[in-house]
């Protein structure tokens, strides 16, 4: 009895100081520039939440408030389920200082007793608790997850490239993702292939990497294609996706991939790795400032400037770095955040442990988007590079 009633004077007292008003006033103070918060658990929101309010979680709000509000005289209207969690929330907030804030009485009860508007959550139970710490990042949120999981992304190779990219692609929760490989798994390949396992040796890759993305993340949709890709199926196999990510081991395959993400168009994120070093950048056709992966590489090398792994080698846990680096970048380009790779390569020495930036403009002479470029047809790039075999 007791126990109830310190509750009751504990909560008596958080009244006495922290301002408490219904949801009619908290609606009409959002609407002339109040800042509505949903403190709220990311699971608790999925149901749905105040129109316009920003989601963020009592356990993260000392956190992160001043970010979203720097200016501590701004007016601050605190929501939860009840309107308890709000009181201790907007007593916290008054601790750091802020002088206008308010708790919402009732809260997210009364706010739909009083019918006032209300927006369905971007995410359902599962999403908001798989992704919770990155809907956190304010240039993420609700709406980048939700862009995320309509995103389609096709990645060429399932190998030490592609393995690290593929896990990470899934884990964010890009919903679509088209793999394209031919290839079987081998056991030389699992030092640095970390999608495969030892019992998958033998089976194609694409289907062992989708086994592991899916048992990573069974929300999102993996598409296998066990194909070479060629002249006759490049446009095919990557229209209609959102970025392309080039995983390639050979330079014939990069060719085509180069020329048909710039006929349609599509980001490519390129990287490529040997023994100790590798590379990575992004060739964007949609940005005018853009260069080509041929401003870089005009014609392909001889095979014997440009050895494959199975040649020359290649460190175990080089190719998850940059496998990472093309994963990030293609996620940035999917959310339109940050500064991608586009006229930028950047090169990484791993027994030096050094990465080092290169400006990589665009050549007015460019074979692939120079000025007075004709492009011939995917076969005349297939013939080029069988050439220079």
């Amino acid at each position: 009895m007791s126990e109830g009633l310190d509750r009751e004077r504990w909560l008596s007292d958080l009244r006495s100081r922290v301002p408490e008003i219904g949801a009619g006033e908290a609606l009409a103070r959002q609407q002339v520039g109040g800042l509505l918060i949903d403190v709220r658990e990311d699971s608790e929101r999925a149901s749905g939440s105040p129109t316009g309010a920003l989601g963020l979680s009592r356990g993260f709000l000392e956190l992160r408030i001043e970010q979203v509000a720097p200016d501590r005289a701004q007016d601050i209207l605190l929501l939860c389920g009840s309107g308890q969690r709000s009181l201790l929330a907007a007593e916290a907030l008054q601790r750091m200082g802020y002088a206008r804030v308010s708790s919402v009485a009732g809260g997210m009860g009364a706010w739909k007793t009083a019918g006032l508007p209300v927006t369905a959550g971007a995410l359902d139970t599962d999403a908001a608790e798989r992704y919770s710490r990155q809907i956190l990042l304010s240039q993420v949120g609700e709406a980048g997850q939700a862009r995320l999981a309509e995103a389609r992304i096709v990645v060429l190779g399932a190998g030490g490239l592609g393995s690290p990219a593929l896990l990470y692609l899934a884990a964010a929760g890009v919903g679509h993702i088209t793999l394209i490989d031919d290839d079987r798994v081998e056991r030389s390949n699992l030092h640095r292939q970390v999608v495969h396992n030892d019992a998958r040796v033998g089976m194609g890759k694409a289907e062992s990497a989708r086994m592991t993305m899916m048992a990573l993340n069974p929300r999102i949709s993996v598409k296998v294609v066990a194909d070479r890709l060629r002249a006759d199926n490049v446009e095919a196999l990557i229209r209609d996706h959102d970025v392309v990510i080039d995983g390639a081991d050979n330079f014939a395959t990069r060719y085509l991939l180069a020329a048909a993400t710039r006929h349609l168009r599509l980001p490519m994120v390129y990287a490529a790795i040997e023994r100790f070093t590798g590379q990575v950048s992004v060739f964007d056709p949609r940005r005018e400032d853009s260069p080509c992966y041929r401003c870089l590489f005009p014609e392909p090398p001889s095979a014997a400037d440009a050895p494959n792994c199975a040649e020359a080698g290649v460190l175990g846990v080089l190719p998850g770095t940059l496998g990472l680096v093309q994963a990030t970048e293609a996620i940035k380009l999917v959310l339109d955040i940050g500064q991608p790779l586009v006229g930028r390569l950047l090169t990484y020495d791993a027994l030096g442990m050094r990465f080092r930036e290169l400006k990589l403009r665009r050549d007015p002479g460019c074979p692939g988007c120079g000025t007075h470029a004709h492009f011939e047809g995917y076969s005349d790039l297939e013939r080029m590079c069988a050439a220079a075999i």
